[in-house]
């Protein structure tokens, strides 16, 4: 493999500026030719990535899931392989693809060149990695903020997700999938392609990022507190076995709900209900271990 990267940092995740130039050392002494450019705005990537497309053989990118999803479109669009430093707060997708947080553990993995070919979600315009949701996501979303982030670490998502579930009520929405058409009331719908997000939780408990299927989960509750009995079984994602939740799986669905309802995609707000969401069979190679 030929050694011309093209290495993005995102300097607002949570280790991106004080690991930057750390990044840079490790990966010119694993023999990595670098072209530089951080930013402190992820929107900005794609526009970067197709600039030195024709100058790169892939794409190194240091953060979190959010500033990965920035730059996915891109990716896609141009077919650079991808390399993941995880940088971020919960680093889902470098979780569910065995990508070591240790940076120089990363580093190597990027410099072994073993290549995976992974499947991209997409719901509406906007493709994902891990989960798009709509619902009690959303709100924990809004509520973590960067500075509950640095602050928390990764137990931020539990304190801002205690505080939604407490605020929670149930929506109507209709779930088309394989032929089906259901009608429901739920606090969350989650549509997952890989394996996990939310800092660590599993969609289900045998979902892999290219198995070539969504999943979808639908927490069919009456109480904010009935969610607490279901998040140990989240975290090895067997709550789709227990009541009050509903699991389908498949490779096209659509989600219509009475007024428009905004979708997390990664851990970023980017688009409304309704939603149409597809599978990508193998959309993009990536440096895994």
């Amino acid at each position: 493999m030929s050694r011309r990267a093209l290495l993005l940092v995102n300097r607002h995740s949570r280790q991106g500026q004080k690991r930057l130039s750390e990044a840079i050392d490790f990966l010119e002494k694993l023999g990595f030719s670098l072209l530089q450019e951080s930013t402190e705005h992820p929107h900005h990537l794609p526009e970067v990535i197709h600039r030195y497309k024709y100058e790169v053989d892939l794409v190194i990118i240091g953060g979190g899931d959010g500033t990965l999803n920035a730059a996915l479109d891109a990716l896609v669009e141009t077919q650079l392989p991808l390399g993941i430093l995880p940088l971020g707060t919960a680093n889902d997708l470098a979780r569910t693809l065995n990508i070591p947080t240790s940076l120089p553990e990363a580093c190597k993995v990027i410099a072994s060149g073993t290549i995976r070919k992974i499947d991209v979600g997409k719901v509406n315009d906007k493709y994902f990695f891990n989960v798009a949701s709509l619902g009690l996501s959303v709100k924990i979303t809004q509520k973590l903020t960067k500075e509950v982030k640095r602050k928390w670490g990764i137990f931020a998502y539990a304190y801002t997700a205690l505080q939604a579930v407490w605020n929670s009520r149930p929506f109507s929405a209709e779930i088309h999938i394989n032929g089906q058409k259901i009608v429901t009331k739920t606090v969350q719908i989650a549509v997952g392609n890989g394996r996990y997000y939310g800092g660590g939780m599993a969609v289900v408990h045998d979902a892999a990022i290219d198995d070539q299927r969504l999943d979808l989960y639908s927490l069919e509750i009456q109480h904010w507190w009935q969610i607490l009995l279901l998040i140990p079984a989240m975290r090895q994602g067997r709550h789709i076995h227990l009541p009050g939740v509903r699991g389908l799986q498949g490779q096209e669905i659509t989600v219509y709900t009475r007024k428009p309802r905004p979708i997390n995609t990664d851990g970023e707000i980017t688009t409304y209900t309704p939603a149409h969401f597809l599978v990508l069979p193998q959309a993009l190679a990536v440096i895994v271990p």
